[in-house]
């Protein structure tokens, strides 16, 4: 690791005496609030002995400091008012009280603490000595005996920013569940290389509003931008001494100011306000061209990190408070989630913050819902997972975030992790068993049956290309969460794009810096023949197609589809599958497309835009295999290759990989077949008798891109499907 390069010099810590605040004239809010005459504040530090609020002219300072002590209130809350106080004020908290690291208690007044509450921030923290509540060295590593550091944090750490209260936004979109495609995409990779898009637009939240960016959502079949973290963020220390940073976000410092880096260079000179303006801009514009806003959020942990990491926030404020403890070592964190600190969610104060932060972000930015990453953590009491965890059943309850989508990454690295399907309505979850089910059959089980070895049996695939019912059909209300409550996705951010999972056999993160030991190993990846880049034309061919299989499967499931940026243009990122830390042309978008990338795109919306019309692929409830009353057809029938019922024990054969799905249109649209052939070679088919009207040849696999077919055939006739192939047709009702 390189040592730690500042030129920041930073002063001892000076103890003066405060001016006292004034009191309340009634309940306290917690953060920084403007009134007619000032401003009231109000900070949680249960287990301080006095807390001064700090007021800065200019941003970072600390000559021009004005502090004020607070008064201490019921339930560790200290709060008061300031008069004079206007909007554009920069401000911090210093906290006094005992240090004993032992016992989880880590005041010290020489550092300067954002406020949890600040609704905008000056700059990102500068990683220094001075950050650090204990004394390190020059590697940050800490000195022995873990001794107060007595220098002052003022200069090098972030400063909340009053600010005036946005107004209330009124207008969503509201898009139905079934309606919604999701497509996760980052602030800055979306359009750091757009073309269209005015240089100084491109890689920020205007950016991402532009008309050129919008058209491209909208003519793809877009309905939710999913961003990854916009918060506010601090890097790792180790990616910072090694000059990079954490580019995904998943570092929060605040949970309420958005990440400023990622807003125009005008807005970041214009202030916090400008930055602001600029995200409630962004949203507005989407809502305008009716697309909904999701944001990733990651209320699990902070950027403060285990027992070594800086102290920003949270930790000087209330260490034993906010984080998870031993309950025989109080001075050692729990950690469940990978980055060394974990919120404690059996903590009201924990719960309350996690409901004002998304609160605020959905009636004062109007953001459209989250996806909460490792939300087991969220659903923790101590070690255990309770799927009607107190926050959950508040969201559920609250009158403004019960009517925003709610989703789950239902895992974290902690006991007993994993829980898709568990956790409560009216949450969605990503579908981890859909992503490896469909890259098992698609990708993995044909290079392995190539090489004389053999696929699994296709109960799964059955199961979730019917929306998942195993998981998400449980529970006291019949029908369970319902067959939208599963996500369903072939890659997210973390993992192989969907050109690089049928392009690499291998991770290869050298970039990264960790000598390829970061990602993971368990891609479900085949190059078909080549390790990454080729010329071969058959190979690329081979690798198109099991691209759009993956595309069809994972459109025509039961539940919402999500679509990571860029797979519909066939990104690579060079085979790394953990760019986390590639703020660069490896993880951005390269929007200079071929014609086999425009053919891809093309497909993508064209089967999208099936999808959309055709309601026989958005089922209100999950399948039963049952005749639906006044119908004639089952709601779903599995078939084999003879057109009849698959006969229970050809489900347990790993050798048949040749089904047809006849799904019904009740009458009202058209019938679908999906025949799906997962075998090596071609077969042949017989199609089903369904209603007795003839099929109509929809779309191809195999073709590179969307045409108009004219291709029909009677009920019960036979045709040839080619090798690792996805079919579709429709039968029109009488």
């Amino acid at each position: 690791m390189s040592t730690l390069q500042s030129t920041t010099q930073v002063s001892r810590y000076t103890a003066r005496e405060p001016e006292p605040s004034l009191p309340l004239s009634g309940p306290s809010r917690f953060g920084a609030h403007l009134t007619a005459q000032g401003v009231n504040v109000a900070v949680l530090a249960s287990h301080a002995t006095a807390v001064e609020i700090c007021f800065f002219d200019g941003f970072g300072s600390h000559t021009s400091e004005r502090r004020y002590s607070l008064s201490q209130c019921r339930h560790g809350v200290w709060a008061g008012h300031i008069p004079g106080i206007r909007a554009g004020q920069a401000y911090g908290y210093r906290v006094h009280g005992r240090w004993d690291p032992d016992h989880g208690l880590r005041h010290n007044p020489a550092k300067m603490l954002l406020d949890p509450y600040a609704r905008a921030i000056t700059r990102t923290p500068e990683l220094h000595p001075a950050l650090f509540s204990h004394t390190v060295d020059a590697d940050l590593n800490p000195e022995p005996g873990l001794s107060a550091d007595n220098r002052d944090s003022a200069d090098v750490n972030a400063l909340g920013v009053i600010i005036e209260e946005p107004g209330t936004v009124e207008h969503h979109p509201w898009i139905s569940w079934d309606q919604t495609v999701i497509y996760e995409a980052h602030v800055v990779g979306l359009t750091k290389q757009l073309e269209g898009i005015p240089h100084e637009l491109r890689g920020t939240y205007a950016g991402v509003a532009h008309p050129v960016t919008i058209q491209h959502l909208k003519s793809l079949g877009v309905t939710a931008i999913e961003l990854l973290p916009i918060h506010s963020k601090m890097s790792e220390p180790f990616l910072t001494m090694q000059g990079k940073e954490n580019y995904w976000g998943y570092s929060t410092l605040n949970f309420f100011a958005p990440e400023p880096s990622y807003a125009m260079q005008s807005s970041i000179d214009a202030g916090p306000q400008a930055v602001i303006d600029e995200v409630k801009g962004m949203v507005k514009l989407l809502h305008d061209a009716g697309i909904e806003v999701i944001l990733d959020v990651v209320y699990n942990h902070t950027a403060e990190a285990g027992n070594d990491g800086p102290t920003v926030s949270f930790r000087g404020l209330d260490n034993s408070m906010y984080y998870r403890h031993s309950s025989s070592r109080p001075g050692q964190l729990i950690d469940t989630t990978g980055t060394g600190n974990s919120f404690d969610f059996r903590r009201h104060p924990v719960i309350q913050l996690t409901l004002d932060s998304m609160r605020y972000w959905v009636e004062q930015i109007g953001v459209d819902g989250f996806r909460f990453d490792l939300a087991v953590t969220l659903a923790r009491e101590g070690d255990s997972f309770n799927h009607n965890h107190p926050l959950y059943v508040a969201m559920a309850t609250d009158p403004v975030l019960s009517r925003v989508k709610l989703i789950n990454e239902p895992w974290d690295v902690g006991h007993g992790g994993w829980r898709t399907g568990q956790f409560p309505a009216p949450t969605a979850d990503w579908n981890d068993r859909f992503r490896d089910t469909l890259r098992s059959f698609w990708i993995t089980e044909p290079a392995s049956i190539l090489h004389g070895g053999h696929g699994g049996d296709q109960r799964d695939l059955a199961t979730r290309l019917a929306g998942s019912a195993d998981l998400f059909g449980h529970g006291r209300v019949p029908g369970g969460r319902g067959v939208y409550a599963t996500v369903n996705f072939i890659t997210a951010h973390d993992g192989f794009t969907m050109h690089d999972l049928t392009a690499y056999n291998h991770k290869h993160n050298e970039a990264n810096g960790e000598n390829n030991r970061d990602g993971t190993d368990n891609n479900r990846s085949w190059n078909h023949g080549v390790e990454g880049e080729t010329t071969d034309p058959a190979i690329l061919a081979a690798r198109r197609a099991s691209m759009r299989n993956l595309f069809a499967s994972l459109i025509f499931a039961g539940g919402t589809p999500m679509i990571t940026a860029g797979d519909e243009i066939m990104k690579t990122q060079g085979g790394n599958n953990n760019v986390y830390c590639q703020n660069s042309e490896i993880s951005w978008l390269d929007w200079d497309l071929d014609d086999d990338q425009r053919n891809m795109r093309d497909t993508v919306a064209y089967l999208l835009r099936l999808r959309r019309d055709h309601r026989v692929f958005r089922p209100k409830n999950f399948y039963t295999g049952a005749i639906a009353e006044g119908d004639s057809i089952m709601d779903i029938e599995w078939l084999d290759h003879s057109g009849h019922q698959i006969p229970d024990y050809k489900w347990f054969d790993p050798n048949v990989r040749l089904l047809q799905a006849l799904r019904s249109g009740f009458g009202q649209d058209a019938d679908a077949l999906i025949v799906i052939n997962g075998n090596t070679d071609s077969r042949v088919v017989t199609l089903p008798i369904g209603r007795g009207t003839p099929f109509s040849l929809e779309w191809s696999s195999c073709w590179e891109q969307p045409r108009r077919s004219t291709e029909v055939y009677a009920p019960g006739a036979t045709t040839r499907v080619a090798p690792l192939s996805f079919t579709l047709f429709f039968a029109n009702p009488r």
